[in-house]
């Protein structure tokens, strides 16, 4: 569906593409095109189901070289295994790494992603010997919060240290200012939230906007709005850019009292109401 819309937006031709599995499992791969010598472009998420999509990527994209493609610019726009970046434990692999060590062996010209989760990595090129850029689709998502959510002194709030660079952002495209919730627990039942500069937050007859790149059990969420619920706030609203809701995450989150949630297509999911295929076109039109 996003390789549609993209390939509409920009006019050009979208390619047949055939992924199905063998009875024991295995992917099978295909291209109906002939790709010698052109320029292709592989849009090619991997939400939901990592494991099988990350396969069916790599004899995706190994396929299109073998082919003898002129060029391969991939568009992955949400990234697997990101999130495991580090060893937080003993005995883990470094799964980002890996997993970009893979991308890299099947190989491509480009590789574009959208809103990456980028911790302890500063960028995926620092993984690759790929040229690779970043996109960011916050801007989208807080101008559908702007244009469908009625509020009158909202505020954005990024409910970790990390995600200050989204609540910059977003802040600016609402017009409002930020805050970073910083939680600081005493025990099981005490919990305090101030400001990054260490003031008490204090949202008394606000609405809150929530930014934050993944959602995926809602944990985070459920207690952040408890807590900012307890600080007042008569309104939140919750944007995400990749929607993985796994669960009950999403019925969970509303039962926690948020009153809007927004995410993209990076991940089709029941709230992605914004379509990351505009972005994606225009990074297409611009580099291509």
């Amino acid at each position: 569906m996003l390789a549609a819309k993209t390939s509409q937006l920009l006019g050009v031709k979208l390619g047949k593409f055939e992924a199905t599995e063998f009875p024991d499992g295995e992917k099978y791969v295909r291209f109906h095109d002939n790709i010698k010598g052109e320029d292709v472009v592989l849009i090619h998420p991997m939400g939901l189901k990592p494991d099988s999509l990350l396969i069916e990527y790599l004899l995706a994209a190994s396929a299109l070289k073998d082919g003898e493609a002129k060029s391969v610019t991939a568009v992955i726009p949400y990234f697997a295994y990101a999130r495991q970046d580090a060893r937080f434990n003993p005995g883990e692999p470094l799964s980002f790494h890996l997993i970009a060590k893979f991308i890299e062996m099947v190989g491509a010209d480009m590789i574009y992603t959208i809103d990456l989760h980028l911790q302890r990595v500063p960028d995926l090129g620092s993984l690759l010997k790929i040229a690779t850029k970043n996109l960011t689709a916050v801007p989208e998502v807080a101008d559908w919060i702007r244009k469908n959510v009625e509020m009158n002194n909202p505020l954005v709030i990024g409910p970790d240290l990390e995600s200050e660079q989204w609540a910059k952002v977003a802040a600016e495209k609402i017009g409002t200012s930020y805050e970073i919730m910083i939680k600081t627990r005493y025990s099981a039942t005490e919990v305090s939230i101030t400001t990054k500069d260490g003031k008490p937050l204090d949202l008394t007859g606000r609405e809150v906007v929530i930014i934050d790149d993944i959602i995926s059990s809602g944990g985070t969420i459920v207690e952040a709005v408890k807590l900012l619920r307890e600080a007042g706030a008569k309104k939140v609203v919750v944007g995400c850019i990749h929607p993985v809701l796994s669960g009950n995450a999403l019925a969970n989150i509303y039962i926690s009292g948020v009153d809007v949630v927004v995410g993209t297509d990076t991940i089709p999911s029941q709230v992605s109401y914004v379509s990351v295929a505009p972005i994606i076109a225009t990074a297409l039109r611009e580099n291509l």
